[in-house]
């Protein structure tokens, strides 16, 4: 049979009949659109802020736990430090050590036969009470020697062996004096008298019993030696009296020059 369609031509649809369009579909499918894209962004900033807000957490987590490693450690750091500034301070304190023994010994060599000592002083550093001397001229280690030689001469060789002594930078003439003709011969009785009662004492004037006899006073520098530690910033290297001297020297220069430009 062939089939028939009862409906009316208008109501009709198929291939002929009129397509129903407009911009309605359009404006639905972009909004659509904008709203997928829109859900997308927010998805995704929620995601990185989440992101963030976790790697913040985790920052401030490691920064905590090295604050407490700090902490802890803080404790042997310093030590360390403490155990540094008296190594240098051990150091400091070693090098401005000064060997007297080996000095002592080497004067007792160089110690002529016809001078003799009455008086010996050794010192690492001089004091605010010898300003006046040539001991208060020297900032580092000196001998004080005060005694009698057979003349000057034998004085003069006496200054000249000094110098063979190690560490030995100059050496200072205070005084070499040969006494009076009148003083000489009350020396020389009173010290006749003395020998023969056997009451003869040491003494810096009294040595001088004959009038050929020089009575001296030297000073005996090491410059090149360093100059005790005795304060001032822990561990630092002793300085020696040179430098000293030097830093001195120009400070005194320097205010002299202030003072003329005034």
């Amino acid at each position: 049979m062939r089939p028939v369609n009862l409906l009316p031509p208008e109501l009709r649809a198929g291939a002929q009949a009129p397509l129903r369009t407009g911009p309605i579909p359009y404006v639905v499918v972009g909004a659509l659109a904008a709203v997928l894209v829109g859900m997308a962004l927010l998805v995704t900033t929620g995601n990185q802020i989440s992101e963030k807000k976790a790697e913040v957490a985790q920052l401030k987590q490691e920064d905590a736990a090295a604050v407490r490693e700090a902490n802890r450690l803080a404790a042997y750091v310093q030590f360390q430090t403490l155990h540094e500034q008296r190594l240098a301070t051990i150091s400091s304190l070693a090098d401005s050590r000064f060997d007297w023994e080996r000095v002592m010994h080497e004067l007792a060599l160089v110690l002529p036969h016809d001078v003799w000592l009455t008086d010996l002083s050794a010192s690492a550093s001089s004091t605010d009470g010898e300003g006046g001397s040539l001991r208060g001229q020297i900032a580092g280690p000196a001998l004080s020697l005060t005694g009698c030689a057979t003349g000057q001469e034998a004085v003069a060789r006496f200054v000249t062996a000094l110098k063979d002594v190690d560490g030995v930078t100059r050496v200072g003439v205070e005084s070499s004096e040969l006494p009076d003709e009148e003083e000489g011969r009350a020396s020389s009785e009173s010290g006749e008298g003395e020998t023969a009662g056997g009451e003869a004492e040491g003494g810096s004037g009294e040595c001088q019993t004959r009038d050929f006899i020089a009575s001296f006073s030297l000073v005996v520098a090491f410059d090149a030696a360093p100059i005790p530690v005795t304060g001032g910033v822990e561990g630092e290297a002793p300085a020696t009296a040179t430098e000293v001297a030097s830093s001195t020297a120009s400070e005194s220069e320097s205010s002299e020059s202030s003072e003329g430009e005034e």
